[in-house]
């Protein structure tokens, strides 16, 4: 079985779910280590500082929330390679992005999956489990949309404008 938890990009807080398999990832300084194969290859650092998100959510007659708008600015996040060894991850290189803000609207559907827009710069890790198959980080600029099966914990890339910035690949 699946364990599921926020996996809230940057600014940037993309609102998804990590779904990893047996467990949570390690803490790093204020972030979170995710194992080999996860997010890319190696095990990624994730770690944002700062920022200020504002978030507003809209409910139906029966109180249920079928819409979110998360927005916010100043977010700087630090991606880093903690290496292959799971037991001992050993931090390597790194990239910091300083994000200039971003608007994240979530839309749950009627069967019960979220549809996510987000524009300005946003991350988006993908799992081996997600469509298409991860492991994959990559940065965009620009709008993202993607699916989430809150059921499941599977993400689907629907599609994506502007720049995009592979960050496995660089911190390879």
């Amino acid at each position: 079985m699946k364990s599921v938890f926020a996996r809230r990009l940057a600014p940037v807080a993309l609102v998804a779910a990590f779904a990893l398999p047996g467990g949570q990832p390690a803490a790093a300084a204020d972030g979170i280590v995710l194992p080999a194969g996860t997010g890319c290859e190696f095990n990624l650092g994730y770690a944002p500082t700062g920022g200020k998100l504002h978030t507003q959510e809209f409910k139906d007659a029966n109180g249920n929330v079928v819409r979110s708008i998360t927005a916010g600015k100043g977010v700087v996040i630090t991606y880093t390679n903690y290496g292959y060894n799971k037991k001992r991850p050993v931090a390597g290189k790194s990239v910091t992005i300083r994000t200039d803000g971003s608007v994240t609207e979530t839309v749950t559907n009627p069967d019960g999956t979220q549809t996510i827009t987000a524009t300005g710069h946003n991350g988006l890790i993908m799992f081996p489990s997600d469509v298409p198959a991860g492991p994959s980080t990559v940065h965009y600029i620009g709008q993202l949309v993607y699916n989430i099966d809150p059921t499941t914990g599977v993400f689907t890339f629907v599609s994506s404008t502007g720049s995009q910035r592979d960050i496995c690949a660089e911190l390879k």
